[in-house]
């Protein structure tokens, strides 16, 4: 399995069981079209935490550290544990707080808006059409000789900070400790947070795509980008495959419902579906990754993308305490502010980020 997973078929492989256990996520118990999204489930672990005060969204989801336990296991197993950093780790985290931004103006992130147009959500469409758009930017950035800078080789402990909290996440899921009359841990009772697949079953599927994922390199923002700047669709059969099995899976248990109205934790906005979505398409190019991707090569050692995900939870909070993300009812007051102020953000990391040597 794991020739075939290294090899030029892998994507196919990793993308359609990605996808089939999306879908059977949702079926279980995740939001709508929602089995897996890890912009809006690092926003629900920050609500946990009590890192933001919106009651809706506050879970400890517990695919997020399978993910990165998953691949950590599998790194290691494959010798693959390279613990690594030092590449501009501030302006990573900028950017993964400003990947967040947009990804809660559009309400998803690339893995879910692909779930969301494979579910019949056509307002993802837009969404997708701003993701190419942002991803296409980025491109130009790297054609002009931008660069983050090397990483270097780091201690073998470095690389396990990013393992360690996952497993304190899901200490906290399991436990759900208090401390004298306080409760660490919040949990909603009614909304999208209150909606998940048993925990057990959720950590099983986010160990297993950590698997995949860190054999096949899958990686949505990764795949149209190198098809996009090399004419390279090695990782891009990963999203077609992820798409076609999604879909026939919504198909099979009556879950596709195409349309505008009516899809779950979405709007119909469409201008800042587009826009929200160019902003974190730019930010994960810069960044080297899509957020899943992000949280892979966290869990292989890589400290600068565990940066970009300490940045991602730092903007959920930003988000809905600062009134940015997005709802059902449309995009919030600061919406607009936050994706503006994100693109000029990245737009001058990538002009003055550039290699001149």
């Amino acid at each position: 399995m794991d020739k075939v997973l290294t090899s030029r078929q892998g994507p196919w492989i990793a993308g359609g069981l990605i996808g089939l256990i999306a879908v059977a996520l949702a079926h279980f118990g995740n939001p709508g079209n929602m089995g897996f999204c890890v912009a809006c489930f690092t926003r629900d672990i920050a609500g946990a935490l009590g890192f933001h005060r919106a009651g809706v969204v506050q879970y400890i989801r517990p695919e997020i550290p399978g993910f990165i336990l998953g691949s950590f296991l599998s790194a290691l197993i494959f010798r693959e544990y390279s613990p690594r950093g030092g590449s501009s780790p501030a302006v990573r985290f900028g950017l993964g707080v400003f990947a967040m931004l947009g990804a809660l103006v559009f309400l998803g992130c690339p893995w879910r808006a692909y779930l969301r147009v494979s579910g019949g959500d056509w307002n993802a469409l837009y969404g997708v059409g701003g993701l190419i758009v942002g991803i296409f930017i980025g491109i130009i950035f790297l054609w002009n000789g931008f660069s983050l800078g090397a990483s270097e080789s780091n201690p073998k402990a470095a690389g396990l900070v990013m393992p360690l909290i996952a497993i304190a996440l899901l200490a906290l899921l399991f436990m759900a400790p208090k401390f004298g009359d306080n409760a660490p841990v919040f949990f909603s009772e009614k909304g999208p947070g209150s909606q998940h697949a048993p925990a057990l079953m959720a950590l099983a599927t986010g160990l297993l795509v950590g698997w995949l994922a860190q054999r096949s390199r899958f990686c949505t923002v990764g795949a149209v980008r190198d098809f996009l700047m090399m004419g390279d669709a090695y990782l891009l059969k990963g999203i077609i495959a992820f798409m076609i099995t999604a879909f026939a899976a919504n198909y099979a248990l009556g879950t596709f419902k195409p349309g505008f109205e009516g899809q779950p934790v979405a709007h119909s906005d469409q201008l800042w579906n587009f826009l929200g979505m160019v902003l974190s398409g730019l930010a994960f190019t810069l960044a080297g990754g899509c957020p899943g991707r992000q949280l892979i090569m966290a869990g292989e050692g890589d400290s600068d993308a565990g940066i970009f995900v300490i940045g991602m939870l730092t903007g959920a909070a930003i988000a809905h305490n600062f009134s940015a993300a997005s709802s059902g009812a449309g995009i919030g007051p600061m919406g607009m502010h936050v994706t503006i102020i994100g693109l000029v953000f990245c737009v001058l990391v990538g002009i003055l980020s550039r290699d001149r040597g």
